[in-house]
């Protein structure tokens, strides 16, 4: 059955308006790091600039998301400089105008004042550069792509800048089994080129694919827009190769799927967001790449509907289900408004995008035509589009993944990474328009419903301290009545650190203190990351 059978489920009733309009779909434009840098040399006021950069105009607060003081780390010097030149020749940058984009990240919402920016391209490099570190005192902020949400991947003050972007060799891949090796610093995009060439496909996607590198998501444990089929990467990953503050190095970089000698101790750093070893190389099990994908585009009048259009789904599609994602109409309009992107179907308070992946193209159509048909005849959706081909799923999915860049050109975004009880997902974002008024410009949702997951976003015209503590702790406060996690996906980083007692004990973090001073006993990868400041 082809596309233009699954079509005419729609065109049968009066209530499902199709359309099948091409999107102009644009890449991501590049995200402006202009950043002036006022720290040449090593000046006494470096430590009080840099917790003003974090901290906005009003200066100090007592906000948890702020930066605390500076730890007493040693600042690099000359002869420091010397053996990183040595060590990495032509690789140690310290060129302000280089060092930079490094500095911020791509939200403009964290800023370090970093000199140096070391840029190995091998584990043995990382090992000496950590162990030097160490033996000095040195603090390290390690990064891949830069493309976290939290303040996670770069320098809260003058952290020494290890980037993994020139770790990007391939290292192995095993056609029988899926198994792909690789260096921290490759990006997603290229893996799953690499891997499509050869039918098979990575098994998380993301919408920062084109930046993000796999060292990364591992180290923040990224979910993505497959995870509902594939799982997380605490299952896909196989093995990690990592190095830990001194310098030693973890070979934990194993190709086997069932491994049950001793702790599993790659699991450590999945989601560990670098602060307690620098993972330098990844073995990940790769699914077959899919003969046959449909994508469908629906609207729903509630999200009552839409969680029953949820449940339908997974009954009757079952196994090709690969993706069940959500939208609001205030994320129609900001795609609308500032990215030009046309509605496909007719205006609905929310939005579906569903992904179905199989192997014989007769078998899922139908599936897909059964699950249609009985969606319309039990009037839970109210206009659809189904796209079949490469071309028009990438217009589909256009609508889902530029949410976050359409939010950009909003004005300032607070940005929240909440997974919830499916049922109560969009509670909150009702809860916050109420609790917040006309304070915000926008508030919108968006995200994961297989998963439970909510990306909350609120916009204002400037950066807004006042509308920040409205949010804040509300919006935590809200989420762990309802037994949530207040960072689904994203991490804790700089900016939610302090929060982590919402989500987890008390005796359960004390635990998390035990193991960053077993593994890095200076406390010198990424601090001022993920644990909260009562453990420091």
């Amino acid at each position: 059955m082809n596309a233009y059978v699954m079509l005419g489920v729609f065109q049968t009733s009066q209530k499902l308006r199709t359309s099948l309009r091409l999107l102009s779909r644009a890449g991501l434009p590049p995200v402006d790091l202009q950043v002036q840098l006022l720290l040449r040399g090593r000046s006494p006021l470096s430590a009080t600039f840099s917790r003003k950069l974090h901290l906005g105009p009003d200066g100090p607060a007592s906000s948890p998301a702020a930066a605390p003081r500076r730890l007493p780390f040693s600042r690099v010097t000359v002869e420091d400089l010397t053996f990183f030149r040595k060590t990495l020749p032509g690789r140690a940058i310290t060129d302000p105008d280089l060092v930079q984009s490094s500095n911020e990240d791509w939200l403009k919402s964290v800023r370090g004042s970093s000199e140096v920016l070391l840029r190995p391209q091998t584990t043995q490099e990382v090992s000496q550069i950590l162990s030097y570190c160490h033996s000095r005192n040195l603090a390290v902020n390690p990064q891949g792509g830069n493309t976290g949400l939290v303040g996670g991947s770069v320098p809260v003050y003058d952290e020494i800048i290890l980037s993994t972007s020139l770790m990007n060799s391939i290292l192995s891949f095993d056609k029988i089994s899926g198994i792909l090796t690789c260096q921290a610093g490759c990006v997603l995009e290229n893996l799953s080129l690499y891997l499509e060439e050869r039918d098979y496909i990575m098994p998380l996607d993301l919408g920062a694919k084109g930046s993000c590198q796999i060292g990364g998501n591992v180290a923040t444990n990224a979910g993505g827009l497959r995870l509902l089929r594939y799982g997380s990467l605490h299952g896909t990953v196989l093995g990690l190769e990592v190095v830990l503050a001194d310098g030693q190095v973890l070979d934990c970089l194993s190709t086997l799927r069932k491994d049950n000698t001793g702790y599993d101790l790659k699991q450590l750093f999945i989601g560990s967001e670098g602060t307690l070893g620098v993972i330098t190389a990844v073995s990940i099990l790769c699914p077959r790449k899919p003969k046959s994908v449909n994508v469908v585009f629906l609207g729903c009048e509630t999200f009552d509907q839409l969680l029953k259009t949820f449940q339908l789904c997974k009954g009757m599609l079952g196994e090709i289900l690969s993706a069940f994602e959500f939208l609001d109409s205030e994320c129609m309009r900001l795609l609308n408004t500032h990215l030009k992107l046309a509605n496909p179907i007719s205006d609905c308070p929310f939005y579906i995008v569903i992904e179905t992946s199989g192997s014989d193209s007769d078998h899922d159509s139908q599936k897909l035509h059964n699950f249609l048909e009985e969606a319309m005849t039990s009037l839970l959706v109210t206009d659809g589009t189904v796209a079949t081909e490469e071309s028009k799923i990438k217009t589909l999915w256009s609508m889902r993944e530029r949410v976050t860049e359409a939010l950009t050109h909003d004005g300032f975004t607070y940005k929240y990474d909440i997974s919830l009880p499916v049922e109560r997902i969009y509670q909150l974002v009702t809860d916050m328009r109420e609790h917040l008024g006309k304070r915000a410009r926008s508030v919108v949702g968006y995200g994961h419903v297989g998963d439970g997951n909510l990306h909350l976003n609120v916009t204002s015209p400037a950066k807004d301290p006042a509308l920040l503590a409205s949010i804040e702790p509300f919006i935590y406060e809200w989420t762990a009545k309802f037994q949530g996690s207040i960072s689904a996906e994203h991490g804790l980083g700089l900016k939610k650190r302090n929060y982590i007692y919402y989500s987890k004990s008390r005796p359960a973090v004390a635990v998390m203190g035990k193991m960053k001073t077993l593994l890095d006993p200076k406390g010198i990868l990424n601090p001022y990351k993920t644990l909260p400041d009562d453990l420091k």
